[in-house]
C-alpha cells in the first residue's frame, strides 16, 4: 500500500561516530551499519522518540587471515579474533563459525541504543541524544543490546531489548517515568526471544505480552490444518511486567496456505481501539539468505488477546525501494522492513520501521486502513 506521507528520517551518516559508546576503544576503524528498527514514544512535552539500534561495524573484518568480532567486556570494547577458513563470512552482519556439532555466530557489528528526539509529527529530528545512550553493562550483553520495543502502560514506559552474548540470547526489561532516562530493571527471559512486546494497558490487572521463541523444532499439525506448523506469535502475563508466564492458548500463527510466512513475529506493541488491540507484525517469504520482510496487521480480542478478530488480508507496508535510492552505496539488504513502533497521530497512525536494516522510516497510515 502507498500513503501520502512515507519517508527516511534517520540514516547512517547522521550519527556521529565520536560520540559513539565504542569511540576510542578499538584500535580498529568502524561505521555504522544501519539506524534501524526503532521503539516509537511519545514524549511528555510532545515530540515523539525513536529508541534506535546503531549497529556499528568494523569497516574491515578480516585483517591478516582472521575475522573480527566486538565484544564488551569490564568496561572496555575489545576485538576477537578467528581463522577466516574456519568462518562462513557470506553475510556482512555476521559470520557463522565451523566445526561444531551446532550452529554457532559471532558479529560483525556491536549495536547500542540512541534516542532520537523528532517533532510530534515524527518527521524531522530534534535531537539525537547521545547522553543517554544504552550500551552493554553486563556480560549477558557483551555482543549488543537491540530492537528496542516500548509501551506506556500508566504512568511509565516499559522497554524491552535483546541482550546478546555466548551465554544466552535473553530479553531485557528498561523502565522510565519520562521516556528519556531508562532504568535497568532485568532480565526478563533467559531463553531466545525476538520479539516480546508488551501490551499498551493492563487485562484484568494483569502485563500482557507477546512473544516469539526462537527455535528449529516444530511438531506438524494434523493433515487438512487450516495452521502450518513454525515459528508463531505467543502470548504470556505478568502480575508486575518482571515474573511472565506462558498463556496457555495460542496466538497468532501462520495459515497453512500462506507461502509468504516462512517465519513470522511481532512488530508492535498491542494498542487499544474501539475494535480491540491492534497489532503490527512481521512475515516472511522466502528468498535468497534473509527473505523478504512485510508488515502485517491484526485486531486482536480486548479481553482475550489470543481470539484473533481481524487480520488484514494484504501487507500494510513493503520495503520501499524508491525511499533507499539517495542511500543505495550503503545498501546491503534488500526487501526488508521491519515495523516496531506505532503512536498516536490523530487521524492516522505514526508508524516507525527500520529499513533494510539500514535506516529509520516514518509512514503516516490512515486509521481507516485497519478496517
Amino acid at each position: 500500500m502507498k500513503f501520502d506521507i512515507d519517508r527516511l528520517v534517520l540514516v547512517p551518516d547522521d550519527i556521529d561516530l565520536s560520540r559513539s559508546p565504542l569511540a576510542g576503544h578499538l584500535n580498529a576503524e568502524t561505521y555504522i551499519l544501519g539506524v534501524f528498527n526503532p521503539g516509537l514514544l511519545r514524549l511528555p512535552n510532545g515530540n515523539l522518540l525513536m529508541m534506535v539500534r546503531v549497529a556499528e561495524a568494523l569497516r574491515t573484518p578480516i585483517v591478516n587471515g582472521h575475522v573480527h568480532a566486538i565484544r564488551w567486556a569490564d568496561d572496555r570494547y575489545r576485538l576477537d579474533a578467528w581463522p577466516v577458513d574456519r568462518a562462513d563470512t557470506a553475510d556482512p552482519r555476521k559470520f557463522t563459525l565451523h566445526g561444531g556439532a551446532w550452529k554457532v555466530m559471532a558479529l560483525t557489528s556491536l549495536s547500542w541504543l540512541l534516542p532520537v528526539e523528532l517533532t510530534p509529527d515524527g518527521l524531522d529530528i530534534v535531537a539525537l541524544h547521545y547522553d543517554k545512550a544504552i550500551q552493554p553493562q553486563f556480560s549477558f550483553q557483551c555482543y549488543g543490546v537491540e530492537d528496542a520495543r516500548i509501551s506506556q502502560v500508566g504512568d511509565r514506559w516499559l522497554m524491552t531489548t535483546c541482550s546478546v552474548s555466548p551465554e544466552r540470547h535473553s530479553t531485557c526489561l528498561y523502565s522510565s517515568t519520562d521516556g528519556l532516562d531508562w532504568v535497568f530493571e532485568g532480565m526478563v527471559m533467559d531463553h531466545q526471544n525476538k520479539d516480546m512486546l508488551i501490551f499498551e494497558g493492563l487485562i484484568d490487572g494483569k502485563y500482557w505480552a507477546q512473544t516469539r521463541p526462537l527455535g528449529s523444532l516444530y511438531f506438524a499439525y494434523p493433515p487438512g490444518s487450516e495452521w502450518r506448523a513454525g515459528p508463531s506469535i505467543n502470548l504470556a502475563t505478568s502480575p508486575d511486567a518482571l515474573h511472565w508466564k506462558p498463556y496457555e492458548k495460542p496466538g497468532i500463527r501462520a495459515h497453512s496456505g500462506a507461502v509468504t510466512m516462512e517465519r513470522m513475529g511481532g512488530g508492535t506493541p498491542p494498542i487499544l481501539t474501539d475494535k480491540g488491540w491492534l497489532t503490527l507484525w512481521h512475515g516472511v517469504e522466502p528468498k535468497e539468505i534473509v527473505g523478504i520482510y512485510r508488515t502485517y496487521w491484526s485486531l486482536l480480542n480486548k479481553d482475550d488477546p489470543s481470539r484473533t478478530i481481524e487480520t488484514g488480508k494484504e501487507a500494510i507496508l513493503e520495503a520501499a525501494p524508491d525511499l533507499t535510492q539517495p542511500i543505495e552505496h550503503q545498501m546491503y539488504l534488500r526487501d526488508v522492513v521491519f515495523t516496531t513502533g506505532i503512536a498516536d497521530g490523530g487521524e492516522v497512525y505514526i508508524v516507525a520501521s527500520g529499513e533494510a536494516d539500514l535506516a529509520c522510516r516514518i509512514t503516516h497510515i490512515p486509521k481507516t486502513a485497519f478496517t
